[in-house]
């Protein structure tokens, strides 16, 4: 069978998504290649289809994530692969199982983490018969990377074991030098690069002040109340404390962290993948592992490492293709937490001292910069925005789930204003003018000027806004001519100038003793005395008329044309029960774009959902029955 021939039997898709092909292509052909493709793009696809050509042999996937392997198991059997896993959590019994079908020959498609690869044992069942090596989250392998894992540098010792093999590095967020980096070091031959666009058009983007973080994190969290989502904080204190926030506001959550005990850990990530939960609460700095395909929106209570790791992080959002919101809540102090997080155990070698130095500007520069985000975020890895071709159709922000006969059945977003997808094309955050921007920057460096480098960020805001206290007065400051000079802009404005003034390099926060304290630069310096240029935004009032919003997805799923909501709901408690009963994630069996299309057309037959995207032959035999009749009112309970 062909390819297309394949996609359509085992997994129930006309086509393919952007390079997929190629990327199949390459590895029948025994060619190496290095495939970066968004969240959500169908990476796996380009390794499993592969493993379901028929007797060609064995692919083997190396992946970091041992919390995800199970489930990508379970997808790709529904599938009709024969797949494993072999990895430090897995239980004896499946062990001897698996390597029992290993020596067998029976596997056609094997997980393996790198650590348990590089052990050496895996090698005298899988010699001669690998035909692809795969390595999902390469950037893993770079220390330029994001994720850095030492072990990823010694996979060539292995792969060099499977010399007739293809190589394929994998993953969402590479920048250019990154790609270069995976492709030197795990020894890819001359490979087939296949780079793909990197932009999420189905998400909307917002980068605001942190202002009140559990009050703002309470609002995204009400705007989806009952639909998936995930925030991430900055340290244990702060899940644990947002958790419980959320918990009061009656909203379903648990929180995740590496403090917690490894069944707590468990058991929170199990509820949320199988939708017991509505939201997870983690550390940045913890791997999570997450694939849950319908999470509706990724909120950041503080500021992540890098922007490779808000593109991964963020990227966990609509990854069904459906509208999604990613939040990210900035202050400068977390870019110097991180910086001390980081140096606290150990002496960083120059480069990676470097690159972490690069991240903390980039990431700063993308949350307070006046410019679309989805600009930013897209020439960050490179790539122009808009694209100068459109790939991705699956999204639409102003009507939810519209039909078009056989083509897509989402509409792209409309973007005569900009990205149409972001808190600066909403115009929800603004740039000042040149001259405005330039004559605040100038207020708030005097400030800090007069205030010699001897106090804090607080401080010198109270300063700014003309604030009579104890120290003030003892200091003789309110009688400078820089005291209350930003008294009318308020406090949130002003903090939020600060922050842009530090992430541009015009002032600094330096540890001296006890206490953070904010100097001015030598750039700072020259910008007061007509040198240089800065940009300054700031959230524009939510109480301004006229004020452009993305519309939120509706409960849990697209409220538009055609959606049976209720029907949707009666197919999803369908669904769960199904994956309860098999151990499995609901997303597993069918995506929620699957159900929403079942109740839009409402099907009558099996041929009928032969027609509907992400149903392939064996899911239509193990599911089409029950669906049918759930849609039919046949079935009026979930049980099965």
């Amino acid at each position: 069978m062909k390819p297309e021939e394949i996609l359509k039997k085992q997994w129930g898709y006309d086509s393919f998504k952007p390079l997929q092909k190629e990327a199949i292509e390459a590895a029948l052909a025994g060619r190496d290649s290095l495939v970066v493709l968004p969240t959500g793009g169908g990476k796996s696809l380009c390794y499993q289809l592969p493993a379901a050509m028929g007797g060609k042999g064995l692919v083997l996937v190396v992946s970091p994530l041992i919390a995800l392997m199970d489930d990508q198991v379970a997808a790709a059997r529904e599938a009709g692969l024969m797949a494993d896993a072999v990895h430090s959590n897995l239980q004896a019994d499946k062990r001897d199982d698996t390597y029992w079908r290993l020596s067998e020959g029976v596997t056609e498609l094997l997980y393996v983490s790198p650590e348990r690869l590089l052990a050496g044992d895996l090698l005298k069942y899988i010699s001669g018969r690998v035909i692809l090596a795969a390595v999902d989250e390469a950037h893993c392998v770079s220390h330029w990377g994001h994720e850095f894992r030492p072990e990823y540098r010694r996979l060539t010792e292995v792969l060099d074991q499977f010399p007739k093999a293809a190589r394929m590095a994998l993953t969402a967020t590479a920048t250019p030098e990154v790609q270069e980096d995976i492709c030197a070091q795990l020894g890819l031959r001359s490979p087939l690069r296949l780079i793909g666009h990197p932009d999420r058009p189905n998400l909307v983007y917002r980068a605001l002040p942190r202002r009140d973080q559990l009050a703002q994190v309470l609002e995204i969290a009400r705007r989806y109340a009952g639909s998936g989502g995930i925030v991430y904080a900055q340290t244990r204190k702060d899940v644990e404390r947002l958790a419980e926030g959320l918990k009061k506001e009656g909203i379903s959550c648990a929180p995740y962290h590496a403090g917690l005990n490894a069944g707590d850990r468990r058991r929170a990530q199990d509820d949320f993948v199988n939708e017991r939960l509505d939201v997870i609460v983690a550390t940045i700095a913890f791997g999570m592992g997450i694939d849950r395909s319908n999470v509706r929106y990724v909120a950041h209570a503080n500021t992540p490492r890098s922007v490779e790791h808000y593109q991964q992080e963020s990227g966990r959002a609509g990854r069904d293709g459906l509208p999604a919101e990613c939040l990210l809540l900035f202050a400068a102090s977390d870019l110097a937490l991180h910086r001390y997080l980081a140096k606290k155990d150990v002496d960083l070698p120059p480069e990676r001292e470097r690159a972490l130095e690069r991240q903390l500007r980039e990431i700063g520069r993308y949350a307070v910069s006046p410019v679309c985000r989805h600009r930013l975020l897209t020439e960050h890895f490179g790539a122009p925005y808009p694209p100068a071709e459109t790939v991705l159709k699956e999204c639409v922000f102003e009507e939810a789930f519209c039909k078009e006969g056989d083509g897509d059945i989402y509409q792209e977003p409309d973007r005569a204003q900009g990205c149409g997808a972001c808190d600066v094309c909403l115009g929800e955050t603004k740039s000042l003018p040149a001259e405005e921007a330039l004559l605040t920057a100038k207020k708030a460096l005097s400030a800090a000027w007069r205030a010699e480098g001897r106090y804090g960020t607080g401080y010198v805001v109270n300063l700014l806004l003309g604030r009579v206290n104890d120290r003030m007065t003892a200091n003789g400051h309110d009688q400078l001519k820089v005291f209350g000079l930003l008294k009318d802009s308020g406090e949130a404005a002003v903090r939020s100038w600060i922050d842009q003034l530090i992430v541009q390099d015009f002032l600094e926060v330096t540890e001296e003793g006890e206490y953070p304290l904010l100097r001015i630069t030598e750039a700072g310096r020259g910008l007061c005395n007509g040198r240089g240029a800065v940009r300054l935004g700031m959230p524009v009032p939510a109480r301004v008329k006229g004020r452009k919003k993305a519309k939120a997805l509706k409960g849990k799923a697209a409220c538009g044309l055609g959606v049976d909501q209720e029907l949707f709901e009666r197919l999803r408690s369908l669904r769960r029960a199904l994956a309860d009963k098999a151990g499995i994630p609901p997303y597993v069996i069918f995506h929620d774009s699957v159900l929403i299309e079942m109740s839009a057309s409402k099907p009558e037959t099996l041929d009928d959902l032969r027609g509907i995207k992400g149903i392939g032959e064996k899911k239509l035999e193990k599911y089409g029955r029950l669906f049918l009749d759930a849609i039919s009112g046949r079935l009026k309970q979930p049980q099965v």
